[in-house]
């Protein structure tokens, strides 16, 4: 799903909104519904009676206080619940960070909890969405834009819009902005599309968020380039693309001139091969917005798509503020090699997932409460085998080759950091000078089609990711594909950063006397956490 909210910001809403650091106060109530984004009829989550979550804004250095009350009975959908605030760095506030059995007990129906944390430096593109087993792929997700007084990037555009990408586990069609078409649905090509509705010489900024549980997309104007600026909250040096590709969890902020003639031209929002019923199908509509500039009539465009000669490589990104791995090129204090298996067990014959062996599976008692237990080594932390401590200030550099047993792209995403990709997918060489900075990245590269022979090689041989970062947030943050379903199949490792420093000290988590009681109800409750 690729979300999209036309939301002019006037100059005066604008100067508003800067005024002062203060508190972001939302309530979600949770409950189902059937909807029909793509006008075929299915049982989803809803966020204040809507399907997909309302937009959260704040600005740099204000407070988000969000309650989540938990009104989910219906049995079909599994109804334990957490909100994840994905690419929140959550200092001192591990018990926000929303993961199930990790951070927190779950919530349980009938019951709600309050989540606080500040926003501290943070500023650009985030989301949130439910961390509780596939959950977030029955629509528990929705946008948060933090916005900077100072964005360095203000002067490039005019406009700032949202957009968000969706397609579920068995997906049969894309959803931009919460609409899409179904392939031999009910309606199929009469389904409502989403339309970008444009001014000639204005230019905007456009906010992708790729909300899949599953697939990558690819993404395109017809007849426009645009510049990249942001990638998961982190600014980057303008970079001008004429496509990109954007995978699980991922964000981008891009800025398009509409300076083109005045016209409908599609907006292309590509999936992988996962969703064959709909890369075999010949109907342009699919999988694709209207940018429609004003003036233009009411009509779907008749542009064609021309094939990408200059598509974004995430190498080729840097941060427009201090660029530079930490530790330079010397060698990490501690460094840890992730290899992905693929397990079958012998009695259920279900796929489970492995990191060196390991399939992640949630404990009966959260990480977090673990360590406030006195828990702090390998050994007596659980589940065994998927929980890694770190050092305090330390330069972690974690490496996650393809091998064999990965065979397709797996979008990690770490919680708690952003950190610096010194070897992108693809890469035969490390990048300690400049490296893109993110939270969410795959250690097989996406290879475009249209690629030299040479590049694909190179890349289909040399698919390993590596990232630094430094332990300066003491908590246990989460580690895993992003892809939903690998998640509950245990694609996934928990860094337990500094468990001295989580009980005492300067960065020392903060219980709130809420956090306390959700273990006690979700016991009670005999629900599942997976």
């Amino acid at each position: 799903m690729l979300f999209s909210l036309a939301n002019l910001v006037s100059a005066a809403l604008a100067l508003a909104r800067f005024a002062s650091a203060a508190t972001q106060t939302y309530s979600l109530e949770l409950d189902t519904g059937t909807v029909s984004p793509d006008g075929f009829d299915r049982l989803a989550i809803t966020v204040n009676g809507g399907f997909g979550g309302p937009l959260l804004t704040a600005n740099k250095g204000d407070t988000i206080q969000a309650n989540v009350a938990n009104s989910i009975e219906n049995t079909a959908i599994f109804q334990s619940t957490s909100i994840h605030w994905h690419g929140m760095f959550q200092h001192r506030t591990n018990t926000e960070d929303g993961v199930g059995m990790v951070t927190q007990c779950p919530i349980v129906p009938g019951e709600s909890y309050d989540y606080s944390f500040d926003t501290a430096g943070q500023t650009g593109t985030y989301w949130y969405h439910s961390h509780v087993s596939t959950q977030y792929c029955d629509g528990l997700r929705g946008p948060l834009v933090i916005y900077d007084p100072n964005d360095p990037f203000a002067d490039m555009y005019d406009v700032d819009d949202e957009l968000f990408m969706c397609a579920p586990q068995t997906p049969d069609s894309v959803l931009i902005n919460g609409q899409g078409r179904y392939v031999g649905g009910p309606t199929d090509s009469t389904a409502p599309l989403t339309v970008i509705s444009v001014t000639s010489g204005t230019r905007y900024r456009f906010r992708l968020i790729n909300v899949s549980c599953l697939t990558y997309f690819t993404v395109s104007l017809d007849g426009h380039t645009f510049t990249v600026i942001e990638a998961d909250g982190v600014e980057h040096q303008p970079l001008v693309v004429d496509s990109l590709t954007i995978f699980v969890g991922q964000r981008y902020s891009i800025v398009v001139d509409a300076s083109e003639d005045v016209d409908n031209y599609w907006f292309r929002v590509v999936p992988g091969p996962s969703i064959v019923n709909q890369a075999s199908s010949t109907d342009p509509s699919l999988n694709n917005a209207i940018f429609r500039y004003e003036g233009a009539p009411v009509a779907d465009p008749t542009t064609t798509p021309t094939p990408s000669t200059n598509p974004l490589v995430e190498a080729s990104m840097i941060p427009l503020v201090n660029p530079g791995a930490p530790g330079g090129d010397t060698p990490p204090d501690v460094a840890h090699v992730l290899t992905i298996g693929l397990d079958v067990t012998s009695v259920s014959l279900s796929p489970n997932w492995t990191i060196n062996g390991s399939s992640f599976a949630p404990p009966s008692v959260p990480v977090l409460l673990q360590i406030l237990s006195g828990a702090s080594t390998a050994q007596g932390l659980l589940p065994p085998g998927s929980v890694i401590p770190l050092p305090s200030n330390s330069i972690v550099e974690i490496s996650i080759p393809d091998t064999g047993a990965v065979s397709r792209t797996h979008p990690f995403h770490l919680h708690g950091h952003n950190f610096d990709v010194i070897r992108s997918a693809g890469q035969t060489d490390f990048n300690y000078v400049n490296p893109p900075r993110r939270d969410v990245s795959s250690p097989v590269p996406f290879i475009p089609d249209n690629a030299e022979a040479e590049f694909q090689v190179v890349a289909v041989n040399s698919g390993n990711v590596t990232f630094r970062f430094k332990t300066d947030n003491p908590g246990p943050w989460i580690l895993h594909c992003h892809i939903d379903w690998h998640l509950k199949q245990g694609l996934a490792v928990v860094l337990a950063e500094d468990p001295a420093g989580v009980v005492s000290g300067p960065d020392s988590v903060i219980i709130p006397p809420a956090w306390n009681n959700l273990c006690s109800a979700f016991d009670a409750s005999g629900l599942p956490s997976n």
